[in-house]
């Protein structure tokens, strides 16, 4: 019975792919689905992308050691979306086809060629999480060596979103987000929580205990909530939309959704952590459900993980390829770069799969791809996006500096220095925030004023 699920819920993926790829007729139905897309599909496509497989496992493996408290993982997702709500209907008006379009526009074409080149390489590591999450799935369920689960979970990324562009993930992620909601609340429903310990009293672990600070909360929204403000995978799904009133009620539509499923993504950590401590976050998850559900609800929960992870890591791969194709075309809506982000498909599909054969912490490789990012662009996004004074000379700067020490900080943080760690990752965006809103300009011409006042 699980394998005819999975079987069948394949079947329908590839049908879905085929009839996409027949209905790709220019570049601009492949990169933004010819912008037909209503509120129904913006909305599943969004919640989609953002429940990927590293949220889901990432959250379960969270529920171990932070109890009830792991659902700020998805709760900051979606504060990050309520902060987008006041300038999205912006966003959708001045971008067209990605986030370096919008910062070309603010700090000018030097800052749009780098930021083409950091982004893509940030956003190895986001595909890179969706890959390790799916090969944890087949190890897991199907018992492969993880090696194997890498190769052939990287590989269907690729081929998928190759074929059939925007216009299969924005078909397909409603569809899947069907699937991700249903497989996940069902499974919370089909858990004997009768014949199995007590939860841990709610009050006593939420919203902090021990392992998770009032301290982390304001990390995780500084270098993850930030990043739904200003995101290029949360903004390619924005640019689908047919209407800035669409982008808005889309987004909003999410951000409420997210709540209350964070906490259900908790409640079934937290028994996947105590049926077995300490294992990888996908084997808890699929003892949980082999031991507890019938094989029809494995079949539907597995495809749900799958699922979001596909969602993900076909969002991402073709944000990506597409910013990189911008570095050679301002205005990729074109039958050159076209082919040009096929090939940077392929290319940033590769080297995510050699990174998922190293990297094997789902939240280690998002969390790092994620620190670099909005150490970088939030600052100077935000700044440019809600109309405040910033120094646009020294935007490259900024975004450089600001990427490099948070990255910095969070590569310390991870490797045994936590608390210097946090630090320098929080020296990041403050020397970002110096280097755009400080006016040096006018510092400078003071200085000289008065050394010729002299």
């Amino acid at each position: 019975m699980k394998i005819a699920i999975l079987i069948v819920y394949g079947f329908i993926l590839l049908l879905i792919g085929i009839y996409s790829f027949l209905k790709i007729k220019t570049p601009f139905d492949y990169f933004l689905a010819g912008k037909k897309t209503g509120i129904w599909q913006v909305s599943g496509s969004l919640l989609a992308t953002i429940l990927g497989g590293s949220a889901i496992l990432g959250t379960i493996g969270l529920s171990e050691s932070q109890s009830w408290a792991s659902a700020w993982y998805i709760l900051a997702a979606s504060l990050g979306l309520f902060g987008l709500l006041p300038i999205v209907k912006k966003v959708y008006s001045q971008g067209k086809f990605t986030l370096t379009e919008l910062i070309g526009q603010y700090y000018g074409e030097s800052a749009r060629k780098v930021t083409s080149v950091i982004i893509p390489v940030a956003w190895l590591g986001i595909v890179a999480a969706q890959i390790i999450a799916g090969a944890q799935i087949l190890v897991s369920f199907f018992n492969m060596s993880y090696s194997s689960g890498v190769l052939l979970t990287g590989t269907i990324f690729i081929v998928y979103t190759y074929i059939g562009g925007q216009v299969s993930v924005m078909k397909t992620d409603l569809f899947q987000s069907f699937f991700i909601l249903g497989g996940v609340i069902l499974t919370a429903f089909l858990i004997p929580a009768g014949k199995l310990p007590a939860l841990p009293n709610f009050a006593d672990v939420f919203p902090f205990n021990s392992h998770f600070s009032r301290f982390d909360l304001f990390i995780l929204i500084l270098t993850f909530s930030s990043t739904f403000v200003v995101g290029p995978d949360i903004y390619s799904r924005v640019f689908c939309a047919k209407d800035s009133k669409t982008a808005f009620r889309s987004v909003l539509v999410v951000a409420l959704i997210l709540i209350p499923f964070g906490f259900v993504l908790s409640y079934i950590g937290i028994y996947a952590a105590m049926l077995q401590p300490g294992t990888e976050h996908s084997s808890a998850l699929v003892n949980l459900a082999s031991l507890y559900l019938p094989e029809w609800a494995t079949g539907l929960l597995v495809a749900a993980v799958i699922s979001a992870v596909l969602s993900t890591a076909a969002t991402t791969l073709l944000t990506a390829s597409m910013i990189l194709s911008e570095l050679f075309h301002k205005d990729i809506d074109n039958a050159k770069s076209f082919i040009q982000t096929k090939l940077f498909l392929v290319l940033v599909g590769g080297l995510s799969i050699l990174i998922s054969l190293k990297v094997t912490s789902i939240v280690s490789s998002l969390l790092m791809a994620l620190s670099f990012y909005s150490g970088a662009f939030i600052i100077p996004m935000v700044a440019a996006l809600f109309k405040l004074r910033f120094n646009k000379k020294l935007g490259i700067a900024a975004m450089l500096s600001g990427g490099i020490l948070a990255l910095c900080g969070k590569l310390m943080m991870t490797f045994h220095h936590p608390e210097s760690g946090q630090y320098v990752l929080i020296s990041g965006f403050v020397i970002n925030a110096l280097l755009i809103f400080i006016p040096f300009e006018k510092i400078e011409k003071m200085v000289i004023i008065n050394r010729k006042r002299n």
